[in-house]
This record gives structure tokens, C-alpha cells and sequence, in this order.
């Protein structure tokens, strides 16, 4: 794989050859990122040759990953990504916006964005033979992990909170991944996960602690790259995108994040997009640190019902704040009353959103509210996982449907009064 060049710490700018780590900095405890052989891909692929592909997923990017392609075509690992950007006109009207598109990652096969991530995290681990891969996971992380094991045969490993929503634990359990349930919170069973991972050797996938999860996740920027390259030909008014996002370990805005960066690098883009991150203000610790200037993240206690977002020490948030920053974007944070609005507001036009698919919409709102995003802006808000996934939230959204006889008489009396 002459395109993998190792590793670089995000904090100490260490560069670590392949052979030599694994997961975080050893100096520091830093995230990695994975360093690319950038002259070596600009001298063989060229934009053009990705958009010709007809490869519907994730491994259309192939040349800009870190692992070579896995096989199994025909499975669902071979149809992760690719997800659809909707246009929503009533959304944009209700917002003053001229336009608005959603990206969907409910399509993906287990139904988040996680699958990404998981993906190239199982081809990794296939390639440096590991017997067992383990994730901690308050759902979707430990789906797609047990997702795209079941899809090659790879054993898994996943410890959730017991707290986890019941149809997220039956995804686990029904796509056979051996599901230890944690009684304590994500933070415990992620530490716990790593524990188990040095004692018995197993292949930790943990978000924000492999950096392999961030290539994947990544790959959602080159969707959105490609996506906004055919569309802005329809829109030359628009000079640059906003990207909002929700916000719980970190590891997803800085996939993206590193996405663009590649991207920019390459010299494929002339600008990053703006990213906005949104966490729920009861769990907002990379919000407050992005609002205090500075990357020390300090744990919160974490209280909202965007389970798929709730942390208490976010392992991805120097690189979280990072992404914003860096792009000329910020942090909102939204109450978990707003959340629930956002879930309604986006299945009007067709979308099923989780709670924390749902929150970027919220910060979005906000946003506009606050004049930050203005009508003339392009924006596009990530869905990053179903309403199936999370029905007890969903029903608090929206008003309970009414119990009626079945006769005419009761449903005229029901609809007219």
C-alpha cells in the first residue's frame, strides 16, 4: 500500500511509521492521523478518473484510502456510502434559505454513518489478520461494526451501556456480534473496551481511538466533494458550502475534516467548506471548548435523549474543534426540546431522523436565527442515522395518533367535531 506513509500525532506532530503504533500517540495520547502519500496519488488519479467510476460506495475512493479494496462485492460492506442528498425546498422556505439539501446516511446498511467507519475498520483488520475486533458503542458504532463483520465473516466483539436503545441491542445481536451489555455509561464501556483489547489482543475499533475510523468517516467529505463539484454548476451564485453535523465523540466532523484537508492537498479543491458542529447541550463539551477558545476538553456529565451523541469526555475533541475552527465555522449547541422539533420538522419532507441525526437540523436553525447562515448560503445537514433506530424518541416528537370506533360516524365525529 504505497499511498499509507504511517502515522502523524495530531497534538505533537510526531510521525510514526506503520510498524510502530497502532492507536494513539505514544508520547502524548494524541489522536493519529493517518498520513498519505499525497505526490504519489496526484500522480495517478485525478478527479476525473473518480467521478467516471460507476462503484456505488465508499471504495469509489479507494486510491485516497489507507487499505487496498477488501472484495466481497455483492455484500454490504461493498454498499456503504454512496448515500443520496435530497433537496428540500419547504425546509429552505421555512428557513429563508434560497436552497437546502440533506444528506441522508439512514441509507447506509445498518442505517447510520457508522458503517463508513466500520468498513474500512473491518478491511483493516482482515489485512493485519485480527482474530476479533471489540467496539464500544451506545448503538450505531456496534451495529455497524457487527454489520460489517457478519458481511465477511469477521468476529466481533461489542460492549454497549445497558441503557442502550432496545432496536439498536437487537441489531447487534441479530447480526451475531457477541453484545456484552456495560452497567455504567459509553465512557465506561469504552474504557472497558480497551482493557479487554490489551488483555486478550483483540482489534479495538473504538471511535476516536482507532485511526482508522476517521479514514473512513472521511469519505463522506469526498461524497459531499463530488456531490457539490456537479451541483454548483446548477448554482454559480453559491462561492462556498456549509456542512453541519452533530457532535458526540468528535470522530465524525473530524473524518470530514481530514476529507477536505486530503481533498485540499491534492489541490482537488481551491476551499474547504465551512463546518458547523452541533452537540446537545446536555453533552456539549466540545461546544464549550470551541466557545472558550481553546482545545482543552473538560467532561461534562452527559444528559440528553441523542443517545448516539451522549459523552461525558469526547476522545475525538481536540481535532473536533479543530474542524470548525479551522474552516471558519462554530459550535451551536441545542436543547434537547429543539431535537425533538428537528426529528418532526425533517420527516414533513420525507427524512427519518435519530435524535442525533436530527440535531445538526436543530443547529441549523439556530444558526439562522442567530444570522450566522444567511440566504444567499448553501448549506447541506448530515442525517447520520434513522428514527428506527430510537422509536420511543420519535414518538416524543410528534403528537400520539387518535383511538377511534370503526364506524363512519365516529370518524366524521373524529374529523369535524
Amino acid at each position: 500500500m504505497s499511498r499509507f506513509l504511517g502515522y502523524r500525532c495530531s497534538l505533537c506532530q510526531r510521525e510514526y511509521l506503520e510498524s510502530q503504533v497502532q492507536y494513539t500517540c505514544p508520547k502524548d495520547g494524541g489522536n493519529l492521523d493517518v498520513a498519505l502519500d499525497v505526490d504519489h496519488i496526484r500522480k495517478f488519479v485525478s478527479p476525473g478518473q473518480i467521478f467516471a467510476q460507476a462503484e456505488p460506495s465508499i471504495w469509489r475512493y479507494l486510491p485516497l484510502l489507507p487499505v487496498d479494496d477488501p472484495g466481497f462485492e455483492g455484500t454490504p460492506l461493498h454498499r456503504v456510502g454512496w448515500t443520496p442528498t435530497f433537496e428540500t425546498p419547504r425546509l429552505a422556505e421555512e428557513l429563508g434559505l434560497k436552497t437546502l439539501w440533506v444528506k441522508d446516511e439512514s441509507r447506509n446498511p445498518t442505517a447510520s454513518f457508522k458503517d463508513r467507519a466500520s468498513a474500512v475498520v473491518v478491511t483493516r483488520a482482515r489485512e493485519i489478520k485480527a482474530e476479533v475486533v471489540v467496539t464500544a458503542s451506545t448503538g450505531n458504532a456496534g451495529a455497524a461494526l457487527a454489520g460489517m463483520a457478519a458481511a465477511i465473516g469477521q468476529k466481533a466483539v461489542i460492549f454497549a451501556p445497558r441503557t442502550a436503545p432496545p432496536a439498536k441491542v437487537a441489531q447487534l445481536l441479530v447480526f451475531g456480534a457477541q453484545v456484552i451489555l456495560v452497567d455504567g455509561n459509553y465512557d465506561s464501556a469504552f474504557d472497558l473496551t480497551i482493557q479487554a483489547a490489551r488483555e486478550f489482543g483483540w482489534y479495538c475499533r473504538n471511535t476516536g481511538y482507532n485511526p482508522f475510523t476517521a479514514e473512513g468517516k472521511k469519505t463522506a467529505a469526498f461524497e459531499i466533494w463530488e456531490w457539490w463539484e456537479k451541483t454548483r454548476r446548477q448554482h454559480p451564485q453559491f462561492s462556498r458550502l456549509n456542512v453541519f453535523v452533530s457532535v458526540g465523540d468528535g470522530n465524525i466532523i473530524s473524518g470530514l475534516h481530514k476529507g477536505f484537508k486530503d481533498l485540499l492537498a491534492l489541490g482537488w479543491i481551491e476551499q474547504m467548506p465551512r463546518i458547523f458542529g452541533v452537540q446537545s447541550t446536555g453533552s456539549a463539551a466540545i461546544y464549550n471548548a470551541f466557545q472558550a477558545g481553546t482545545e482543552q476538553i473538560t467532561p461534562v456529565i452527559a444528559n440528553t435523549l441523542a443517545d448516539s451523541i451522549s459523552v461525558d469526555l469526547p476522545r475525538d475533541g481536540v481535532r473536533a474543534v479543530r474542524a470548525a475552527r479551522e474552516t471558519g465555522g462554530r459550535y451551536l449547541a441545542v436543547e434537547d426540546e429543539k431535537i425533538l422539533e428537528a426529528i418532526a420538522s425533517l420527516g414533513k419532507v420525507g427524512i427519518f431522523a435519530e435524535p442525533a441525526g436530527a440535531t445538526s437540523y436543530a443547529g441549523l436553525v439556530q444558526a439562522v436565527q442567530a444570522g450566522w447562515i444567511g440566504e444567499e448560503d448553501a448549506v447541506v445537514v448530515l442525517n447520520t442515522g434513522s428514527g428506527l433506530k430510537d422509536i420511543k424518541a420519535a414518538m416524543q416528537a410528534v403528537p400520539q395518533a387518535p383511538v377511534i370506533e370503526p364506524t363512519l360516524s365516529a370518524l366524521t365525529k373524529h374529523l369535524y367535531g
